[in-house]
């Protein structure tokens, strides 16, 4: 049987607006305003207006840019 490369684990779960904020210190409109201006990448999950969902990885390229060590987020990216 050959190995599916995607699949990352049960930590490759994407965040909620919430963790990301406390992640980050911040509030979760400042997240959710990242995410309206397209700083930090995500998706919507669900029917209708769903539910914003951030990717670890969009997380890690959002740190990143600002020079936020990964270490200072509490969370394995």
């Amino acid at each position: 049987m050959q190995e599916n490369s995607t699949f990352e684990g049960p930590t490759a779960q994407p965040f909620k607006v919430k963790d990301v904020a406390a992640f980050l210190g911040v509030d979760t409109s400042t997240v959710y305003v990242a995410v309206r201006t397209g700083l930090l990448g995500s998706y919507r999950v669900g029917a209708g207006r769903g539910t914003i969902r951030i990717p670890r990885a969009a997380l890690k390229a959002y740190a990143d840019e600002r020079g936020i060590p990964a270490a200072e987020l509490g969370v394995t990216l």
